[in-house]
């Protein structure tokens, strides 16, 4: 099982950026889909989850700016961010919790990051 996160780049101060993370491999389910960040010098910070039901949630600093969704057909989690700030510089990483097998545990996988730059 591999997730691959896409959509990183730079952008100034006030723009949008959509990121994308697809998991491919062989796997029986998925519950919650999510993101995390890191900043220079900063612990990864936990940034959004949907759940399997739709259900979102969103660390303060990005609440009214940033939109997880997901897309179970295609097994993609998405971020759509938007009023980027310089704040918001860091690398970005997806996560899927999955169940490889029918009932086997769950565990989450972890994308390989994709940088966001936002200039002032």
């Amino acid at each position: 099982v591999q997730l691959q996160a896409f959509g990183g780049g730079l952008v100034q101060a006030g723009g949008s950026l959509r990121l994308s993370c697809t998991v491919s491999g062989s796997f029986f389910s998925i519950s919650g889909m999510g993101w995390y960040r890191q900043a220079p010098g900063n612990q990864r910070e936990w940034v959004a989850t949907i759940t399997s039901g739709g259900a979102s949630a969103y660390v303060d600093t990005v609440k009214g700016r940033f939109t997880i969704s997901r897309d179970s057909a295609k097994n993609t989690v998405y971020l759509q961010m938007s009023v980027l700030k310089p704040e918001d510089t860091a690398v970005y990483y997806c996560y899927m919790n999955l169940r490889v097998v029918n009932g086997g545990k769950r565990r989450d996988y972890w994308g390989q990051g994709t940088l966001v730059t936002v200039s002032s």
